[in-house]
């Protein structure tokens, strides 16, 4: 049996493996005796098994000096003093996002002790080479292999979750954990990404892909200019049907064939990246369930396709259209100085051809089926199942059609599934410190709020309680959810196809991709599409659900978020 098959064959066994246990888990869980810590009520829709975090309902009631209406650092400094437990958790929730920004370091840390250490086995005679067995090995420098997995983005906030796990077993109990990990927490998202990467950047969709974006750059010759700009105008829009993860995938991997693959300078390496994050995050507003901040909301207010293109979607593809415009006007004397080296040709010198990279035909029919598979996990993103068992089969028509394969990678999705998971984990414990915050802005400051917010937090996060509001204004609305969308470029954690970007393009960046870097370059998006959602008028009618109370107030956003984003909540809004 080829070696690629005996790999593939094991990989499906795995993932039956791991679908059988994942089938078995929720039953075993339903058999544990375990009673709600917190039953739901007339406030809480839903049961929380946990008994932390504690519900912002059931805090004691907090007043500021002399019996007034508290203040938003009133209501912190009195949750905290009520549970010290918040501030263990969102001083880890801090450090996680300060070690993201230490990563670089960290990692040139990893580079330098690797370099001595093959100096150092190479005067030793224990390099691969110089050992009599076959297919030795190099000696392991145990320092930089800790050190590079610590400098890991994808990887950092899982390594602060076992720190959590002991905080939380030491305020409460080890089964207290375990009950918010399977209970009043759900990973579909996670795993959905995980799967959506893989199939986005297997070789028949990935080449359907630029052979789509190839009839835009064919406007402009097929010039370097012309494939940035149908990468980082057009794929951002097919975010909106294809979901933004497997937009984020497809995008990030034909600027690495394209561009990054060459000798660009790093401002040019970070403004394309921070631009790529703000329009995906926007661009998959032309509809209600390709972006995760409008899927957490779209349900409960009654937002539409149509309403998502009217109040949104021209919106953000004006705003796509004008940032990627200023941004190719300011490189584009680097974009022209690329079009040898993007044709291949560099001072005569034709570069040899990767296997990898050949661009022999795939038959139509096996494009048209690697897009059913697509479509398929699309449609059932909300039904594990389902879009793990069609990945099960996906892999079984990838060894069947193995010559017209490339190898399915699944290092990067699991990095960004992980990422993504543990993110989760951490984003449930920051409810009590947000809700205030939100609550305390006036209305006119709530998509700015919205924007800021989303920088430190999944903007999925962000949007979800707002859709906890009985009564929210659809001028709240608008600003919450706006907002969230234009706030998801500034860091790698402010929206959940990030990760899937980073880890594509990351391993480009000398030492990884700094947080400052990446700020920069989508600073000037950002404000590009804020201006966008703030000034252009609303267009079509509003979409609400029976019995919305019409009041504009940002206050009664805060009031009515009295309850953590609980899993189950969220599984139902999906």
């Amino acid at each position: 049996m080829p070696t690629a098959l005996r790999k593939l064959t094991f990989l499906r066994l795995l993932l039956i493996f791991i679908v059988a246990l994942s089938s078995v888990a929720p039953s075993f869980a339903a058999a544990v005796d375990a009673d709600p810590a917190w039953p739901a009520n007339d406030i809480r829709e839903e049961d929380q098994y946990a008994a932390f975090p504690l519900p912002l309902d059931e805090y004691e009631e907090i007043t500021g000096p002399d019996g007034a209406k508290p203040g938003v650092m009133d209501v912190i400094v009195g949750r905290a003093m009520q549970q010290p437990f918040n501030i263990a958790v969102t001083a880890i929730f801090i450090l996680a996002i300060f070690h993201t920004f230490m990563a670089g370091k960290i990692m040139h840390a990893a580079h330098v002790a690797q370099e001595k250490h093959m100096e150092k086995i190479r005067r030793e005679g224990r390099m691969a080479k110089d050992k009599p067995h076959k297919n030795a090995k190099d000696d392991v420098c145990f320092k930089a292999t800790v050190l590079h997995f610590l400098g890991e983005v994808e990887a950092i906030f899982g390594i602060w979750v076992l720190v959590l796990m002991s905080v939380c077993a030491y305020y409460y109990s080890w089964g207290d954990f375990t009950l918010y990990i399977g209970h009043d927490r759900v990973f579909i998202e996670p795993m959905f990404v995980v799967i959506i990467m893989a199939i986005a950047s297997s070789r028949p969709v990935l080449l359907f892909a630029e052979n789509t974006l190839r009839i835009f750059a064919g406007l402009g010759k097929g010039s370097p200019a012309a494939w940035w700009l149908s990468v980082l105008v057009i794929a951002p829009i097919l975010g909106s049907f294809i979901t933004e993860p497997a937009a984020m995938t497809i995008a990030a991997l034909i600027l690495l064939k394209k561009f990054y693959k060459y000798d660009i300078s790093p401002k040019f390496a970070y403004a394309t990246l921070g631009l790529l994050f703000v329009n995906i995050s926007v661009g998959g507003t032309l509809t209600h369930f390709a972006a995760p901040p409008v899927l957490m909301v779209a349900g409960k207010w009654g937002w539409d396709m149509q309403f998502m293109l009217l109040h949104f979607g021209w919106k953000a593809v004006i705003a796509v259209v004008i940032a990627t415009t200023l941004y190719y006007f300011y490189f584009r004397k680097e974009l022209a100085n690329l079009a040898d080296a993007a044709d291949g040709v560099i001072d005569g010198e034709v570069h040899p051809e990767r296997w990898e990279d050949r661009e022999d035909s795939i038959p139509a029919w096996i494009t048209l089926v690697h897009l059913g598979f697509l479509g398929w996990t699309v449609f059932n993103a909300h039904n594990p199942p389902l879009f793990v068992g069609g990945f099960l089969f996906f892999l079984a028509f990838v060894a069947a059609t193995e010559h017209h394969q490339n190898s399915i990678s699944l290092k990067s999705p699991l990095l960004v599934g992980f990422f993504l998971a543990a993110l989760i984990v951490h984003g449930g414990l920051q409810t009590w410190w947000i809700e205030p915050v939100i609550q305390g802005l006036p209305s006119n400051f709530l998509m700015l709020g919205s924007t800021i917010l989303t920088a430190f937090n999944d903007n999925a996060a962000i949007t979800y309680l707002a859709s906890t509001v009985q009564g929210i204004s659809p001028a709240a609305q608008h600003a919450v959810v706006a907002g969230a969308v234009t706030g998801g470029g500034l860091t790698v954690i402010a929206n959940a196809p990030n990760p899937a970007g980073q880890s594509i393009l990351g391993k480009k960046f000398n030492d990884g991709i700094s947080p400052i870097g990446l700020l920069s370059g989508a600073l000037l998006p950002t404000i590009i599409c804020y201006a966008a959602f703030t000034f252009l008028p609303q267009l079509g009618g509003v979409a609400h659900p029976p019995h919305h109370n019409n009041t504009d107030n940002a206050e009664q956003v805060g009031e009515a978020m009295s309850q953590p984003a609980t899993p189950s909540q969220t599984a139902e809004e999906n």
